[in-house]
């Protein structure tokens, strides 16, 4: 686990790292299995997929571009969204569900790709300070908002507990297919 970023470059190195190992990850799912809801949801108690979970971490992307346009922009930012609040989190996760609902699995890599590009640009067009030397949310810095917001680590823990359960399973089944086969075998030896 890589420790929290303190400062611009860390903060480049902290995303393009969990980024590649999120991909690496991602790359390692079937296509028939992205729609299926296995995987552990935002909200306790629920399941979600892999195409959810990538529209949830474009929404949040899109989100942190949205925030920093506005601010760039001197307009008025209402965090973390309009018509939420921070303690709303599991609903926005529910929106940008939703909001995606309609791409396919390539399509969502593709805008994850997309919006990953988009912050480390945002991020190459401004300074050290702006990032960490600076409150830019209250108490947060936009280094550490940005940070917050792109926890790519977290999403490829999801990813790899939903495989091993699946391998879990499918070891499981497995053997119990195994044991069906020598037990019906030598019954039908027996009384054939």
């Amino acid at each position: 686990m890589m420790a929290i970023p303190t400062n611009k470059s860390g903060l480049q190195l902290s995303i393009k790292t969990n980024y590649d190992k999120l991909l690496g990850e991602l790359k390692t799912v079937s296509y028939e299995q992205t729609t299926l809801m296995e995987l552990e949801g935002h909200n306790k108690g629920t399941l979600m997929s892999s195409n959810n979970l990538l529209a949830y971490l474009i929404g949040w992307g899109e989100l942190v571009l949205k925030w920093n346009r506005k601010i760039d922009n001197d307009e008025e930012v209402v965090f973390p969204e309009t018509g939420y609040k921070w303690n709303e989190l599991g609903k926005l996760a529910q929106k940008f569900y939703e909001d995606y609902s309609m791409d396919d699995f390539n399509t969502l890599l593709q805008k994850f790709n997309n919006t990953v590009s988009a912050i480390l640009d945002l991020i190459a067009k401004k300074s050290n300070y702006e990032f960490y030397e600076s409150s830019w949310y209250k108490r947060w810095s936009l280094g550490r908002m940005i940070q917050l917001n792109t926890s790519y680590s977290n999403a490829k823990t999801r990813i790899r507990k939903w495989k091993k359960r699946k391998v879990g399973v499918q070891q499981l089944y497995s053997f119990t297919y195994g044991i069906f086969f020598v037990f019906n075998h030598k019954f039908m030896k027996y009384f054939c």
